[in-house]
């Protein structure tokens, strides 16, 4: 690691008993790592809330057998294929499906993305989880 830097900080004795239980539980390797971690996750945060560019996934579980539903699924993500990298259609069952979406844009298209699928009949869950390129996190 080029470039590091070593800082200082006061912190409670009650925080700082909280945050070795946290970096315990998520087997960070020291607390450096932990709190690098967290710096990242702000900085993804931030990105998000400024429309910048994102990648991401979209999962979807469904119903088959409702009436139209795949084609009107089909057609949302055909509105944004600009937005879609590519998809994978899992069959759970007879009748449920899963369905995975990887999608890199604006994050304000992909949360409208998520939330076309998320509105039709038939659809029981859909969850977008969101990331950033990384461009900025080094």
């Amino acid at each position: 690691m080029s470039g590091v830097a070593r800082l200082s900080f006061s912190i409670e004795k009650s925080l700082l008993d909280r945050l070795e239980k946290l970096v315990k539980e998520g087997r960070y390797e020291n607390r450096s790592e932990f709190i690098r971690d967290l710096i990242r996750g702000r900085l993804v945060e931030q990105e998000w809330e400024h429309d910048k560019e994102a990648v991401g996934t979209i999962t979807m579980l469904y119903d088959h057998h409702r009436r139209g539903l795949s084609e009107k699924l089909t057609e949302v993500q055909h509105d944004f294929h600009h937005d879609i990298l590519a998809s994978t259609h899992i069959h759970l069952d007879h009748a449920l499906c899963a369905e995975i979406v990887i999608v890199r844009g604006r994050a304000s298209r992909l949360k409208e993305l998520a939330d076309l699928l998320r509105r039709h009949k038939g659809v029981l869950h859909a969850a977008l989880s969101i990331s950033s390129t990384g461009k900025k996190l080094t």
